[in-house]
């Protein structure tokens, strides 16, 4: 072998050494810590009174001689009540107040309590659906039947308590089912239009039953005659200096609102006190 060919081959075997070098090995990641497990977050506790409870309007009350049932202490679960039930109409069209006035469908009329026994005629009948707030801080859509000659005024009434902020449960056209339905005693319907007589008598109509009178939230705000409350649940809400949510008061905004339109409020009476109602001429 000659001395080039021998310094040739040395060259190569130099090269290929440096090419086959053992792997530099890779520095380890850092570990991550340690992933604790987090405990789901519980659903936030509902203030007392602000759920329905599942057996509302199902549960019959033993009966008075006079009919009606017989008082009973307020149950818990609704005391205090501050709940809205689901809403049964579609809602009126923005995000403040509104409200429209027309002629009383035909398939309203045939889900109220109007006949053509009662003192008013079916002409002179206004539906009227109106926004309100509710105990859950929402707005509402509901429904009323009023006598024409008054539903716009009482829209603006309902216009101040929206902007006051001032809660309803629900308002609804009462049903001719409930006219002669066992007492249950937690009812909270606000409403106007119903064709039966006055309190406590057989012959004399209610002004409800020209659509001139209206209740609101009777359970805060019930009907006391002597050991007679309506409803039957709602003595809790016999104490009027503890007030809460749907509540009337004398200097409140109810009284004022409904005061500018000419209507007086049941609160006043002398012989007993009905706080849920106002009517045109006072009775």
């Amino acid at each position: 072998m000659t001395g080039r060919r021998f310094a040739g081959l040395l060259l190569v075997v130099l090269l290929a050494g440096c090419s086959s070098q053992d792997p530099v090995a890779e520095p380890p990641l850092p570990s991550s810590p340690p992933v604790s497990a987090t405990p789901a977050s519980e659903p936030p506790v509902p203030e007392p009174g602000s759920v329905p409870p599942p057996w509302l309007g199902t549960r019959p009350l033993p009966l008075r001689p006079d009919g009606y049932g017989q008082a009973q202490p307020t149950p818990p679960e609704l005391d205090p009540r501050r709940f809205t039930l689901p809403d049964t109409l579609a809602p009126l069209p923005g995000d403040g107040f509104a409200s429209a006035v027309e002629e009383v469908p035909a398939e309203v009329l045939a889900r109220s309590t109007w006949t053509p026994d009662c003192p008013v005629g079916a002409d002179d009948l206004a539906y009227v659906r109106l926004t309100f707030w509710g105990f859950d801080d929402g707005r509402h859509t509901g429904e009323l039947l009023l006598n024409a000659s008054v539903a716009r005024d009482v829209v603006q009434v309902f216009r101040r308590l929206y902007e006051a902020r001032f809660p309803f449960e629900e308002l609804r056209v009462t049903p001719r089912s409930e006219l002669d339905a066992h007492p249950t005693g937690d009812s909270n319907d606000t409403g106007a239009f119903v064709c039966r007589p006055t309190t406590g008598s057989t012959t004399t109509y209610s002004q409800h039953a020209y659509g001139l009178a209206i209740d609101l939230d009777p359970f805060q705000n019930p009907y006391v005659n002597g050991d007679l409350v309506l409803p039957e649940l709602a003595s809790a809400y016999l104490d009027r200096d503890e007030v809460r949510p749907g509540m009337i008061t004398p200097d409140g905004v109810v009284v004022r609102a409904f005061e500018s339109i000419g209507w007086t409020w049941g609160g006043t009476w002398s012989s007993l006190k009905d706080y849920q109602h106002f009517s045109q001429n006072g009775r």
